[in-house]
């Protein structure tokens, strides 16, 4: 073939035709030496302008002609025959290697930035530049994946440039920090390495357990300190473990550590088709009719406590049933009224002496109370001199007399969670703080009028409940402490049930502190009481560790001791009170009535109670020893490491955005609710904070609670699709993670949204964490209260809701029949 060619060239070189197909072959390899000039041209523009050390310029080359434009792990390059130090810290690939990506992440899923080599450094700096040639271009691959954000993230309709000095976005969002700083220190050849450096790491973490990264600076929010993006940038590192974390709708893939092929990067059909849903429900939004609650208990209502249709048929009130939960068949969609003259709390530590008389206006306890020091009228406030029925002086110093009648107690240390019973407005658990200590404090509602209300309004923790016919909703042995200081419980009767169900609660080696007249009083009918106690805590094993009496407040304490083994109940000559049977379960604590029985101490060294506790704060953060590595976590990894890489989670998010990016003043922030917790890890996350959180284990989730309890804080077992036991305006901040889009499953969610309203008091918080189409739901149910957004976002089908509540309540009202008395 070669042969004929020259020959024809050389032979017939007058031809007409041979003379054309000449020119035609001339011009067709002009026009692809144009062609190929001109790609090559427009790859290597942006690296004109910086100085390439003479030994990288044949790699840096090699490497822009590979470029695509994109910037992402997604598109990685097949390594193929290059050494390895040759495509270390590349990001570009051709879209055939896209069959070795996810192999590729595997391999680096976390390296570090000091993990990579210095030589390199340059190399990847340049690199950068040449990917970036003009931030304000539209930056839509190739093959059609959209990289608008930088790293997957994608806006709701809703969402405008920032306007108080925050990054403008452009072009549907492009303002990632990893485009912005590029782009802006070019002409620093040092800092762009550094920058670099991080940007990379960003992207080879962005899917890191298969969680999706979210950047808290390009949330719409409402911030107070109207932070220039130079200073986002500086607050928020671009390392991936210091963003925050979006949880997948399936919450047992929110820790799972299995990298996919398209890291953080959604298709273009998923966010097309999750924009089109979006914006359909947006255009169909359900139009709210909101009355105010027509009831007796006014704006004290507590819809599962005030159900005087169901109180009236009760056969009997002698165990307190009329205090007990009745909820009812259907929970109320009506919102409850503001007292009269209403005021934004007054914030802790100062609300602990006074709150605002109009915000609780009950006076009747004042006058009862008086002279214990419980509470006094003090022209518009409610003071508090800190007293109570058994310690007139003060609290601090009957905990300091606790203390010193058995130091073993060792407020803080070993004894961190205590359950105070009949708290009265709860100025021991109030003080408790001073030393470390969480108290769950309980009283029964309009026992002593508004005492719950009042430990509340003041920042203290409460719930509403009695001692009746059912267990509490707490697991067993999990109180370090049980306090009760004159609190009127006939422990004795009935074969000690009420006594038998602390017996429960109490952890082995936990004590029984019972402050009350028996202990030193005299009185015949002191004595007697005192006499059977003896005989019950006796045959319970009980331990009587302490007997004192205080000079100052002339009252005494008696301090029991719960035993650790099995030994004393063995040696038992009888059996009263009965050993539980193996069938009943301890845990179990959800409307289970209460029995005259006793269960059995662990023996098995690897059970929970068998051991105490580390001494706080070491417990807060170490996984509970009774945590097998054989066991499964909530999120399908061994039990141990879900703990710690939930613990892990939730500090990225409350640290890089909750704390930084909502707008939320923390120093107004004293009550607050984790309505779904499951390890913990949201409250354990806030532990520097002047706050306390109620974690709230869901009855249909796994029962995370002991573990709760275990790391040295507290919560409670609740169903959403009733009333919690608390009164109206209790909370300053509710936190619920993936819960309304559970719970709407099971019952209405606009009563759950109701319920919301009513717990949480005006131009206080609610952060949700969901799915797009119920954050949708309920921002739209909020918005039709006069709720303000203060910020939402959305990316893969997951959102991010924070909204306050207003000070709107609707004119018109609607009589609710069986909470009229």
């Amino acid at each position: 073939m070669a042969l004929g060619k020259y020959t024809r060239v050389d032979n017939r070189r007058s031809s007409s035709s041979s003379y054309c197909s000449m020119v035609s072959i001339v011009i067709f390899v002009a026009l692809c030496l144009v062609g190929v000039w001109m790609m090559t041209s427009s790859s290597v523009v942006p690296v004109q302008n910086v100085d390439v050390p003479e030994e990288n310029k044949d790699e840096v080359k090699e490497q822009v002609s590979e470029s695509n434009g994109g910037n992402t792990r997604q598109f990685e390059d097949n390594p193929g025959d290059l050494p390895e130090d040759a495509t270390k810290g590349d990001i570009n690939v051709n879209p055939e290697s896209s069959s070795n990506t996810e192999e590729t992440q595997e391999e680096k899923p976390e390296e570090k930035p000091e993990e990579r080599p210095e030589e390199n450094q340059e190399e990847k700096t340049e690199e950068k530049l040449e990917e970036k040639p003009d931030a304000n271009e539209d930056t839509k691959s190739d093959d059609g994946s959209n990289t608008e954000a930088g790293d997957g993230e994608r806006r709701t309709d809703d969402e405008e440039p920032n306007s108080d000095g925050g990054e403008a976005k452009k072009d549907g969002g492009d303002g990632s920090e990893q485009e912005d700083g590029a782009v802006e220190k070019k002409s620093d050849l040092n800092e762009n390495e550094n920058k670099s450096e991080n940007s990379d790491e960003t992207k080879d973490g962005e899917k890191v357990g298969g969680r999706v990264e979210e950047k808290v600076e390009q949330n719409e929010k409402k911030e107070s300190d109207g932070n220039s993006s130079e200073k986002k940038e500086n607050d928020q590192p671009q390392d991936q473990s210091l963003n925050e974390v979006f949880p997948s709708g399936a919450q047992s893939e929110i820790l799972n550590e299995t990298t996919t092929q398209s890291g953080a990067w959604s298709t273009q059909a998923t966010e097309s088709k999750n924009e089109k849903d979006f914006q359909k429900s947006s255009a169909q939004q359900t139009i709210y009719d909101w009355k105010l609650c027509n009831v007796t208990a006014g704006h004290d209502y507590i819809p599962c406590l005030d159900n005087w249709q169901a109180i009236r048929s009760l056969r009997s009130t002698k165990h307190y049933e009329h205090r007990e939960r009745q909820c009812p068949e259907e929970a109320p969609t009506c919102l409850v009224s503001l007292p009269e003259g209403y005021r934004r709390p007054i914030e802790w530590p100062n609300s602990r002496e006074k709150i605002w008389y109009h915000n609780v206006p009950h006076p009747k306890l004042a006058q009862v109370k008086g002279h214990q020091n419980w509470v006094k009228v003090t022209g518009e406030y409610l003071t508090f001199p800190g007293g109570g029925t058994q310690f007139k002086h003060g609290a601090l110093h009957y905990i300091d007399f606790i203390q010193d009648s058995v130091p073993d107690v060792a407020w803080g240390k070993r004894s961190r969670v205590i359950l105070d019973v009949g708290c009265g407005v709860a100025s021991f658990g109030g003080y408790l703080f001073d030393r470390n200590v969480l108290a769950m404090s309980f009283a029964p509602k309009d026992e002593h009028e508004a005492q719950v209300q009042f430990a509340l309004e003041r920042g203290i923790p409460a719930i509403s409940a009695v001692m009746g016919t059912k267990r509490l909703p707490f697991p067993d042995r999990v109180f370090d402490i049980v306090h009760c200081a004159r609190c009127r419980v006939p422990w004795h009767i009935e074969g000690g049930k009420l006594l038998l169900e602390l017996n429960r609660l109490l952890r082995p080696g936990g004590f029984f502190v019972w402050s009350a007249t028996p202990v030193y009083q005299k009185l015949p009918e002191d004595v007697g009481i005192w006499n059977e106690m003896k005989e019950l805590t006796k045959a319970m094993c009980w331990e009587l560790v302490s007997i004192s009496n205080d000079t100052v407040d002339r009252v005494g304490a008696a301090v029991f001791k719960k035993p650790t083994s099995n030994e004393c109940y063995e040696k038992r000559s009888q059996s009263e009170p009965p050993i539980c049977p193996e069938s009943d379960d301890p845990d179990a604590a959800w409307n289970v009535p209460l029995q005259a029985c006793m269960h059995k101490v662990p023996a098995d060294a690897s059970e929970r109670g068998s051991q105490w506790p580390e001494q706080w704060p070491a417990r807060l953060e170490k996984p509970p020893y009774w945590l097998l590595s054989s066991q499964v976590g909530v999120y399908g990894k061994p039990a141990p490491e879900d703990f710690t890489a939930d613990y892990e989670h939730w500090k990225r998010v409350v640290t890089k955005s909750y704390l930084k990016g909502m707008g939320i003043n923390w120093s107004n922030v004293r009550n607050v609710m984790d309505m779904r917790s499951v390890y913990g890890g949201f409250a354990a996350a806030l532990k520097d904070l002047n706050i306390w959180v109620m974690n709230v284990v869901s009855i249909d989730s796994p029962d995370t609670l002991p573990i709760i309890y275990e790391r040295g804080l507290f919560g409670i077992y609740h169903d959403w699709c009733q009333s919690f036991s608390t009164y109206p305006r209790s909370y300053d901040l509710l936190h619920a993670d993936h819960l309304f889009s559970k719970i709407k499953q099971r019952c209405k969610l606009v009563s759950v949204v109701v319920e919301v309203d009513r717990i949480l008091r005006p131009e206080g918080k609610l952060i949700v964490r969901d799915n797009v189409e119920t954050i949708n739901e309920i921002e739209n149910m909020l918005k039709s209260m006069h709720w303000e957004v203060r910020l939402t976002y959305s990316k893969d089908n997951e959102g991010l809701l924070c909204v306050q509540k207003s000070m709107w309540r609707p004119n018109e009202s609607e009589t609710i029949k069986y909470a009229i008395a």
